[in-house]
């Protein structure tokens, strides 16, 4: 074979060859898939003050569905829809966690299969068409106008890098770890006003606690018992207590301590009619029939004379400010999950868990707890005086009018609080735990006892 020849079947074979090993050789993915690698998610979202809304939603592979949870800003007050539009205290903790959703970084790429979804866990929970596993919490902050801030789906979590997670931006298959260090809590108790009532222990001077129950079909009431606490001179007193016994200290002060940290497990709204009726003067008003109803399925009656009585009986607290709250214990509240927390449920399932109960709270003022009105003074010249030539009965007599203007204005502060508590406290049934129940309705045989040197 001429030599010319060879060679040019020589450079060929290389071609080939060369050919043959490009095409065949293991891929290293390119650059452009790291191109956006250490990126934010959402660049164009960079003040957490702009989030007017926070959805999170879940999967509940029990019932095979999507659970949503949201807090929103709308007019002029931040709710939870799921929850009938009950008032969250969520201004703060939604702008904690969008300012934690700016910091989110595609640290890591990981993969642009579809097929790994499942195993990272950034299915969309609302795919109609996936199974059960390997769903994600969607999480979609928005601001006015319904504009989407950002909008990802976190998965399961990157071992074993603490705080990083799968997350994914829904209707685009890449997928990330990223290091997602925020409160992403779907829990209703964690975006309330934790303290219910608004009172101190220390500043509580009575508690009244009426034991009694009701015939339901007659209307009737056997009253038990009615067991007055006084706090007289830093010491709790009792009514009818017999000689030689004493307040439990110890069994006090729990009682107090569940009035102060009181928290609800879920919420039920009330009738609008029943509403306004709280709202005024009397709450022996007259009410529609279906409050009535309303009334009656959470364990509350009106007893022939007028009164709104509960199933479980009372509890009054007073306060030195001249705040009186009534808690009436009610009906037990079955459920769990949303069924507990909202009353999902439009009927109550009685074989499933009976750990709640309802509680219906209102607030008036009583001046009594302020005590006696102070005399003004009849001599006020030494208000044309000079203070240095003041004489004792001129300082007497300002003594005198100090007390009376502050008697004034602690009478006008108590009754402007009782009644901005008792009109957020008409619009809703409360439910509690039984734990809270328990340590609230204490009895005499409990409270009173011998002093413990006598015991044992």
């Amino acid at each position: 074979m001429p030599e010319n020849k060879k060679t040019i079947m020589y450079v060929a074979v290389a071609v080939v060859l060369l050919l043959l090993a490009f095409i065949t050789s293991p891929k290293k993915l390119t650059s452009e898939a790291f191109m956006d690698q250490g990126e934010p998610f959402f660049p164009d979202f960079v003040d957490p003050n702009e989030a007017t809304t926070l959805e999170v939603i879940g999967y509940d592979e029990t019932t095979a569905s999507a659970a949503p949870f949201k807090v929103t800003f709308d007019g002029g007050r931040w709710t939870i829809p799921s929850h009938h539009d009950y008032p969250a205290d969520g201004k703060d903790r939604l702008a904690r966690t969008a300012a934690g959703v700016i910091g989110i970084k595609k640290d890591d790429f990981r993969s642009a299969n579809v097929s790994d979804h499942e195993a990272l866990g950034v299915i969309d929970p609302m795919d109609e068409a996936a199974g059960l596993t390997g769903r994600g919490q969607r999480v979609t902050i928005k601001g006015s106008g319904d504009q989407v801030l950002a909008d990802f789906i976190i998965g399961n979590e990157v071992e074993p890098r603490d705080k990083f997670r799968f997350v994914r931006i829904p209707d685009q298959n890449r997928v990330y770890a990223a290091r997602v260090d925020i409160d992403l809590s779907t829990r209703f108790e964690d975006w309330i006003e934790t303290n219910l009532l608004d009172v101190r222990k220390y500043r509580v001077r009575k508690v009244l606690i009426k034991d009694y129950s009701i015939n339901e079909r007659t209307r009737s009431v056997d009253r038990r018992d009615e067991l007055t606490l006084t706090n007289e001179d830093n010491k709790w007193k009792a009514n009818r207590m017999p000689s030689g016994r004493v307040v439990d200290s110890t069994k006090m002060q729990g009682m107090l301590t569940a009035l102060e940290e009181l928290k609800i497990v879920g919420v039920r709204p009330k009738p609008a009619g029943l509403t306004a009726s709280l709202t005024e003067a009397s709450e022996t008003q007259k009410v529609a029939q279906s409050d009535l109803f309303s009334l009656q399925s959470k364990g509350y009656f009106f007893s022939r004379d007028g009164q709104l009585l509960s199933n479980e009986g009372e509890m009054q607290a007073f306060t030195k400010d001249g705040v009186k709250y009534t808690l009436r214990f009610g009906e037990v509240a079955y459920g769990t999950g949303e069924a507990l927390t909202a009353g999902a449920d439009s009927t109550q399932d009685e074989s499933g868990p009976a750990e709640n109960r309802y509680l219906f709270v209102t607030a008036e003022f009583d001046a009594s707890m302020l005590g006696k009105k102070p005399t003004p003074p009849t001599d006020k010249s030494y208000e044309k005086k000079p203070d240095s030539t003041w004489t004792d009965e001129d300082r007497a007599n300002r003594l005198k009018q100090d007390a009376y203007a502050k008697w004034g204005r602690d009478m006008e502060n108590g009754k402007t609080t009782a009644a901005e508590l008792n009109a957020r406290f008409a619009k809703w049934y409360y439910v509690i735990s039984a734990e809270s129940y328990d340590n609230l309705r204490v009895t005499r045989s409990e409270m009173v006892v011998k002093p413990e040197a006598e015991e044992g």
